[in-house]
């Protein structure tokens, strides 16, 4: 899967371009502010887009582990019911076959463990990423509304945008809580 996609440059160009332009020393504060928070936007953006990837892979072998597993059982019961035809013939079965099918039961269980494991690592991934993703949105949403500080000339939705960036933030600190 590929990364999510940050559309920030055009905006940070045109605050680098009022914040020049301006005469009002707050509008560079936003210049720096927002190229910070693209920064880190960027960075929370490839880290959301690997961990969506080691989900899918970790989802993938959770899938081969189960698929394995239920290879073990088929072979499992042919053993079994063809241990059951010997018996109904009278005939004993013989000690391999009941050997391997004692075997195939402790695959299971070992492939099932496995299997749950790779799922709760894929689950944690997905988690990762869904809080990545929020902080990445944050983050722009923040950059946005600091933009359109500069347009209207309000440092009040700047402060508004900062907010949203301190969200990102947190957003972004959590994910690796």
């Amino acid at each position: 899967m590929e990364a999510p996609d940050v559309p920030l440059e055009e905006t940070q160009d045109h605050i680098k371009e009022h914040a020049a332009e301006s005469r009002e020393r707050w509008i560079m504060g936003v210049a720096v502010s927002t190229a910070i928070f693209a920064a880190i936007a960027a960075v929370a953006s490839l880290l959301a887009g690997q961990h969506i990837n080691e989900g899918m892979m970790s989802q993938i072998r959770a899938s081969d582990a189960w698929s394995f597993y239920q290879a073990k059982g088929i072979k499992s019961d042919l053993l079994t019911a063809k241990m059951e035809m010997l018996a109904a013939e009278g005939k004993p079965p013989a000690a391999a076959d009941q050997a391997k099918a004692a075997q195939y039961i402790r695959d299971q269980v070992a492939i099932s463990a496995s299997a749950y494991g790779f799922q709760a690592e894929a689950e944690a991934h997905v988690r990762r990423h869904e809080k990545l993703a929020s902080a990445v949105t944050f983050f722009q949403i923040g950059i946005a509304v600091s933009a359109i500080s500069v347009l209207i000339r309000r440092r009040f939705f700047w402060f508004v945008g900062m907010g949203f960036g301190c969200f990102g933030l947190a957003f972004l600190a959590f994910a690796f809580w």
